[in-house]
């Protein structure tokens, strides 16, 4: 489903119809609550089958849709964009803890998407958390903004062969004063960035490549010298890369 992508998905803006009510936000009664969460159900319903008359209907014509990875969709593209998923994938989505707050002839929802998803027998789950606007276009609930994101989940572990912990352990520095403490307590690799820190476990991906086991689940790579003795540890988050130095070198 979202998480196999087909280029489409999506996720929110937060969005305002012109012409929208300036009133004290409150809490939408439960026939609000109950409408929009049936409108939502029939648009994440009618993803697997391709079904575009729901997302006719309910999305506004001048609707913004932008998914966890920044993308933005709008109307058109995104009904085109809705196929049947091809045979070996199957999904669903369930939602979750949903609250609705109500702004004159505007609302918004905030709500858990729990997805399930089958890739030839294989089973995934993953966990959105997603903010819908709504305007009300005469007498009738429009979907103005759609945004979502990914909520981290602990991955599966992963057993990796040939790891040797004291490899790593170690002060890595990006800043005078600023360095992180990787340690091994009882065969565990973590870290730390400052002194008295919450220790982040480091899980293993590959030789050299671990996961933090905190909500960014910033990937951690170990860079070695020529001669093979780890001298780096990069932090990739966000796309970016986070430098430390090894300090001292390793020698010897």
């Amino acid at each position: 489903m979202r998480g196999i992508r087909y280029g489409w998905m999506f996720g929110l803006a937060l969005t305002c119809a012109q012409g929208a009510t300036h009133a004290a936000p409150a809490s939408a009664p439960d026939a609000l609550r109950n409408q929009l969460l049936q409108i939502t159900q029939q648009l994440v319903d009618a993803i697997p089958r391709g079904d575009r008359g729901p997302w006719q209907r309910w999305l506004a014509d001048d609707a913004v849709l932008v998914d966890e990875f920044g993308r933005i969709t709008h109307k058109a593209d995104t009904v085109a964009s809705l196929h049947p998923f091809p045979a070996g994938f199957s999904g669903s989505i369930e939602l979750r803890d949903a609250h609705v707050r109500q702004y004159g002839d505007s609302a918004v929802m905030q709500v858990e998407e729990y997805e399930r998803e089958t890739v030839f027998g294989q089973q995934l789950v993953v966990r959105y958390e997603s903010l819908l606007t709504f305007v009300r276009q005469a007498d009738t609930w429009k979907l103005v903004g759609y945004e979502d994101v990914t909520l981290p989940t602990a991955p599966p572990d992963l057993h990796v062969v040939g790891l040797t912990s004291s490899d790593y352990t170690g002060t890595y520095r990006y800043a005078p004063g600023r360095a992180w403490t990787v340690a091994d307590q009882h065969g565990v690799l973590s870290y730390t960035t400052h002194a008295g820190g919450t220790a982040n476990v480091l899980q293993p991906v590959a030789k050299d490549v671990f996961m933090g086991s905190d909500d960014e689940r910033n990937l951690i790579i170990f860079r070695r010298d020529a001669h093979g003795r780890v001298d780096a540890l990069i932090e990739r988050r966000k796309f970016n890369d986070l430098r430390l130095t090894r300090d001292p070198s390793p020698t010897g």
